[in-house]
């Protein structure tokens, strides 16, 4: 099964001025991983339609919130 929330390691040098972040988050959509839109699949009611941005559960990809605390392992300051 995929995930829309994939991570990749960054080479940390030994001279870099800068806390390293030790991990790097990024977002890929969820069309990526369809080739075609099969027939039959769930739809969201119009209201939740509108509101979502599709009409379709399988096509949904929510946008994290960049006010909250983001994850773990990224080595900010706290």
């Amino acid at each position: 099964m995929y995930t829309q929330f994939k991570s990749w390691y960054p080479y940390i040098g030994p001279c870099d001025p800068c806390p390293p972040i030790r991990v790097k988050w990024y977002n890929t959509p969820p069309q990526l991983y369809m080739n075609f839109q099969p027939p039959g699949l769930p739809q969201f009611s119009p209201y939740d339609a509108l509101k979502m941005g599709t009409l379709w559960p399988a096509l949904y990809g929510p946008y994290p919130n960049p006010l909250q605390e983001t994850r773990g392992d990224e080595g900010g300051s706290t």
